[in-house]
């Protein structure tokens, strides 16, 4: 059952970050103006993280219960990794970017955060199948 535990969580988050990064942020920025969207998305991005992190962790869990450190199980603790330094790291740095309004220091903090998501993503597709 662990097993299957560890395959069908990270097939959860897999389907989230796919929701969110395809459905959610696009139409906030249509259908929100600037402002809205920005208050929106700072809301609603660390409830992304942390649900991530939680799964993504418990799943790192069962691959340890089960004493199985195969490929798998060194991605999605890499995939984890990844969740705690987006969470903790990464995101309160842009935040603190776009209040001071530097711009340049927020684009190269956000497209860092965009690698790592489209990373996370190929590690958990490679985990799944």
């Amino acid at each position: 059952m662990l097993g299957q535990l560890s395959i069908f969580l990270p097939s959860i988050a897999l389907g989230i970050m796919l929701f969110f990064s395809f459905v959610v942020a696009p139409i906030t920025f249509k259908s929100l103006n600037e402002e809205n969207a920005r208050v929106f998305i700072r809301k609603i991005f660390p409830y992304y993280y942390n649900v991530n992190l939680t799964i993504c962790l418990i799943a790192t869990l069962c691959f340890i219960f089960i004493k199985n450190y195969s490929l798998n199980f060194y991605l999605i603790l890499s995939t984890t990794i990844l969740f705690i330094i987006s969470s903790f790291i990464l995101m309160p740095l842009i935040n603190k970017f776009r209040d001071n309004k530097e711009d340049t220091k927020f684009k190269y903090s956000h497209f860092i955060s965009v690698i790592i998501n489209f990373i996370q993503m190929v590690f958990l597709i490679l985990v799944i199948f």
